[in-house]
């Protein structure tokens, strides 16, 4: 892409320097919607295979009702996981990670894997900073 000089990059060095200008908004709306700590958090569980909604919710702490329906609705809109329903009684819904979220798994692990690592020393530069700020 870079090779046609009539395609606008959206940076002339740096990360974004291979990516179009008219893909940058998309590209953003793409890595707020993967980065967001609920979204990262349901690719990651679902890595062990199909879960139901309510299985999803005990594995993650603190989501409420509302806001795991609509991560889950916008990760299978973006094709990143996917819905199954059974015609069963009671309905079983079942969630599993698509091929396109499998690709996204690895690095997900390795942010959870990195904040796991660092959490007492970001803890105490965050405790450092709000220390500091209530003295000024």
């Amino acid at each position: 892409m870079q090779d046609n000089p009539e395609v606008e990059m959206a940076a002339a060095i740096g990360p974004c320097a291979n990516i179009p200008a008219d893909h940058m908004a998309f590209i953003r709306q793409i890595l707020d919607r993967v980065g967001d700590k609920w979204s990262m958090l349901i690719v990651a569980i679902l890595q062990d295979g199909p879960l139901r909604y309510t299985d999803l919710q005990r594995r993650i702490p603190g989501i409420s009702q509302r806001m795991l329906t609509h991560t889950l609705h916008q990760l299978q809109q973006d094709g990143l996981i996917t819905r199954a329903a059974y015609a069963e009684v009671p309905p079983r819904v079942e969630y599993t990670l698509a091929p396109l979220g499998r690709g996204l798994h690895q690095i997900v692990m390795q942010l959870i894997g990195w904040a796991t690592d660092h959490h007492d020393e970001i803890r105490a530069n965050r405790d450092r900073a709000d220390t500091v700020s209530s003295r000024s």
